[in-house]
């Protein structure tokens, strides 16, 4: 490296060792900004330093080769080794990339449309009918559905690194779209505000790594009243753990009580449960996810099942198609004690991973 090569010159002799390693070590960490990726990006430049192959490379090109190296999802180890970086953290070091830029939000859970929703079991239009009183009114067994779900950051790198706050809120609308004799309404739409605390312990154990636990509050509700009103609150953890382009986890709750007369759905943990186990598997440019919730706890009579598949729309980067299979209750708030079995297809924004 042209920059690199007054202070090497004489540091290295047949049979010796570099004796000026250190200064050397604090010269090249004093070029690289503390940032989520640092250690990666420390490690690799420190590798290439000592790598014939990039001595006519300037410390700027050497860094920006290290950047984009880390960008395309690697990782780099102190004695130098190049791997694939797991999915769990690599979402993690996209988020720290974004997190304090000015007018940016970050996705939270998966952000996608289905086009086309068919549900073999039907909705129910009772519930409307009464609302309504309209005892005409019926629901399309097809409809479109969609989920607008965004994060940002309260307070980060806090306690030497070791937890941020966050927020989010979570949208998800479903759409009568192709009902035009009830003029298209939206039969359901559920408001999730959240706030949490996250941590990366980074604990390893039989191979897997536990790259994020947090803990948080959860609201829920449709904003409706009467006979259509629905809402509950709970506390969450949620504990992660990857290997590889395998992620799994374990949500567990509390839900918060409520004042006999104010609560629309007393019974809603018999059919929601107080847990979620989730696993997401990366596969080249697609993702195939499952969630379970309240099958073991219900002995499989309330539960439910979610499967879903993005998948690249040729080279096209900023769409994927996606295809979604839920079978069970709780699929929405207004259905959380009515049995789904409903496939959909559509489009993916953003994914788990």
């Amino acid at each position: 490296m042209k920059v690199l090569k007054e202070w090497q010159a004489d540091l290295i002799l047949p049979g010796k060792i570099m004796v000026r390693a250190i200064p050397l070590f604090l010269f090249a960490s004093f070029l690289l900004p503390v940032t989520g990726h640092g250690e990666d990006l420390q490690n690799c430049m420190l590798e290439a330093m000592e790598s014939t192959k990039f001595e006519d490379m300037t410390v700027a090109q050497l860094r920006l080769k290290c950047e984009e190296e880390i960008e395309a999802g690697k990782v780099f180890t102190p004695e130098g080794e190049v791997a694939d970086m797991p999915v769990v953290k690599e979402r993690m070091h996209q988020d720290r990339e974004h997190v304090l830029q000015p007018f940016t939000l970050m996705a939270h859970k998966p952000n996608y449309i289905l086009l086309a929703a068919y549900n073999n079991s039907g909705y129910d239009p009772s519930l409307y009918q009464e609302e309504f009183d309209n005892p005409d009114y019926q629901n399309d067994d097809t409809e479109a559905q969609f989920q607008l779900s965004v994060k940002f950051p309260l307070l980060v790198n806090l306690f030497n690194d070791t937890m941020d706050i966050y927020g989010a809120y979570t949208n998800r609308s479903f759409w009568q779209v192709y009902n035009s004799k009830e003029s298209a309404p939206f039969r359901e739409t559920n408001h999730e505000p959240e706030i949490w605390a996250q941590f990366h312990p980074g604990w390893e154990l039989w191979g897997f790594t536990n790259t994020w636990n947090s803990f948080g509050v959860v609201h829920q509700s449709n904003g409706r009243g009467g006979t259509l009103s629905r809402s509950w609150n709970r506390i969450y953890g949620w504990f992660t753990v990857e290997r590889g382009n395998l992620a799994m986890s374990v949500k567990p709750w509390y839900r918060i009580p409520e004042d006999e007369s104010d609560d629309d759905n007393p019974d809603i943990t018999d059919y929601l449960g107080h847990y979620e186990l989730s696993a997401t598997y990366k596969w080249e440019k697609n993702v195939f996810s499952i969630m379970s919730r309240n099958n073991l706890e219900s002995g499989f009579d309330k539960g439910a099942v979610e499967l879903s598949w993005s998948f690249p729309l040729w080279d096209y980067p900023y769409l994927k198609g996606y295809v979604q299979y839920f079978n069970g209750f709780g699929e929405s708030l207004i259905d959380y004690d009515r049995r789904v079995n409903r496939i959909g297809i559509g489009f993916s924004l953003t994914d788990w991973l």
